[in-house]
């Protein structure tokens, strides 16, 4: 995809949607995603310029100290979601329906009505070719979804870990072929963790919706980082997380860093990348 260079210097002017998203890929422009969870943050990132912001339910880890995402309540992604609509009018804002609160399309329809009235304009589950009709069902009714595959957190105790994910063709096959159920089901948004980047790339290049990698390489539509990983709060941060206020003077300038080197194709390199 060609870069150009773009200045992060100026906020959003318009609110970002689904179609802006869709504009974005297929123009082959980089769009950025911060997960956070407050509404000063929340505020920085629509003057920073960054598209889509995430109230991820790794606010478990990341706020809350819990060692895992399936502590996190439906009651707390909600207390956060409201925070982060209040400080920002702008971006598109994703909430995480967090662990079991999705395993039925009813269960569903139910927290995703209450995420979205709390302020999200998109909800993100976790899970393969099995969500589809949650999603489909989900997208016929007006609700926005953001599909997420390859290390998915709240299944860490199925996967052993917090491992790379589609190493061997089988399993890589099998992640493709759910991105591609997903996309047909209806989903907006697909977010990739922990996969190879030639894998990225397969899924990107094959679905119509835009993909938001972490720790995907650099071929995906969009790259997401935590904001505790962009300004060097995490005790043990992942490989493909960066610090970007040791190349900055302050927090704002992190973030701004951070979505200048997005959308010039700077980051992520092969340091921040699995192959």
């Amino acid at each position: 995809m060609p870069y150009g260079t773009v200045q992060a210097d100026t906020g959003l002017t318009n609110p970002i949607t689904t179609l802006s998203l869709r504009k974005m890929k297929a123009e082959g422009i980089k769009f950025v995603t911060v997960a956070l969870y407050d509404a000063p943050m929340a505020a920085m990132a629509r003057k920073c310029g960054v598209e889509v912001v995430l109230i991820g339910d790794s606010l478990g880890m990341t706020v809350l100290g819990y060692d895992s995402t399936i502590p996190v309540t439906m009651e707390q992604m909600i207390y956060h979601v409201e925070a982060v609509k209040r400080g920002n009018n702008k971006s598109l804002i994703m909430g995480d329906l967090p662990f079991m609160t999705y395993a039925t399309p009813e269960q569903a329809m139910e927290n995703a009505t209450r995420i979205m009235q709390a302020g999200a304009q998109m909800v993100k589950i976790e899970g393969g070719a099995w969500l589809a009709p949650t999603v489909q069902m989900l997208s016929e009714r007006g609700i926005p979804v953001c599909a997420h595959l390859g290390l998915t957190p709240q299944s860490v105790n199925k996967l052993g870990g917090f491992r790379v994910q589609g190493r061997s063709e089988e399993q890589a096959n099998q992640i493709l072929a759910d991105a591609q159920a997903l996309d047909e089901a209806g989903a907006d948004l697909l977010v990739l963790e922990c996969v190879p980047s030639e894998l990225a790339r397969r899924i990107t290049e094959s679905v119509s919706m835009p993909t938001i990698g972490i720790g995907a390489g650099q071929h995906t539509d969009a790259q997401v980082l935590v904001i505790n990983d962009i300004l060097g709060l995490t005790e043990q941060p992942p490989k493909f997380s960066k610090n970007f206020l040791v190349e900055a003077e302050d927090i704002p300038g992190a973030m701004r860093k951070y979505v200048s080197d997005v959308k010039n194709g700077v980051f992520p390199d092969q340091e921040h990348t699995f192959g």
